[in-house]
């Protein structure tokens, strides 16, 4: 891998890591069009890895939130008055079914799906979740208005994510909309889940790149993979966070199943 490839596909992991696209879907297209021909373990690592700029990228973009969270949920201990922390609460339970199927399927799901057919059915089926999120949600409510069984319900739509291919961003956009929040509601909480799990995925990371033949080639493109992820994620959470102000989801379904659709033909 060089390092125009690596700016090329942390790019991709940026942007499509909160747009609801797919981001193992598209860094495996990606690989197909440059022609790429990684290795699929070393592949894995490298998307789990410079997924973490993504990670960079949501947590600055929600800091003052971030820090708000965590000094009322330690406040809470105490019993003292702390307005954020029941959302901390919401966001640790909404994490647990992630970690569940994370951990007892650790030693048989890759994360990572081979070959364009396979590609193409979870792009459909990415496409499927924003469908139904938008005939079935009413979009008439906060984050402030979540139970923590609703939560729990967000929760599972983002451990159905694990599955390769499927977007975290469309699974838990879709689910949090179902509950009925408004889009931009349900992105924010949707990114906010992002700050405990992707880390949980990066511990995997980088045990399995100490145990790459060549590991030490990989250094170099992924802090390159990792920079573009943090600056195109951080752009990108901006700019979905706007256009889902006052716009539906419905091209995000439509481009997903004409992509979809395409990489089956091709196949």
């Amino acid at each position: 891998m060089n390092l125009i490839q690596a700016i090329i596909l942390g790019a991709i992991q940026g942007l499509t890591e909160f747009v609801p696209i797919s981001s193992t879907g598209h860094l495996l297209l990606a690989r197909q069009l440059l022609g790429m021909r990684q290795e699929m373990h070393s592949a894995f690592v490298f998307d789990l890895l410079i997924q973490m700029g993504t990670w960079v990228a949501v947590v600055l973009f929600y800091r003052h939130d971030l820090i708000s969270i965590g000094v009322d949920m330690l406040k809470s201990f105490r019993r003292q008055p702390a307005p954020q922390a029941r959302l901390g609460w919401l966001l640790v339970v909404a994490t647990i079914p992630a970690v569940i199927v994370g951990w007892l399927a650790k030693d048989s799901m890759t994360g990572y799906v081979s070959g364009l057919g396979a590609t193409g059915l979870f792009l459909l089926a990415n496409a499927g979740f924003l469908v139904i999120a938008e005939l079935l949600g009413s979009r008439k409510r906060e984050i402030t208005d979540l139970n923590h069984g609703e939560a729990l319900w967000i929760g599972v739509f983002q451990a159905s994510a694990l599955l390769p291919a499927i977007s975290r961003s469309a699974a838990t956009l879709s689910g949090a909309m179902l509950r009925n929040l408004t889009r931009r509601q349900a992105a924010r909480f949707a990114f906010l889940m992002a700050v405990p799990i992707l880390p949980a995925a990066a511990v995997v990371g980088l045990l399995d790149l100490g145990r790459l033949p060549q590991a030490n080639d990989l250094i170099l493109p992924l802090i390159v993979g990792f920079l573009a992820s943090a600056i195109i994620g951080y752009l990108s959470i901006r700019w979905l966070l706007n256009y889902l102000s006052n716009r539906s989801l419905y091209p995000f379904a439509i481009y997903c199943a004409a992509v979809g659709i395409i990489a089956i033909v091709l196949n």
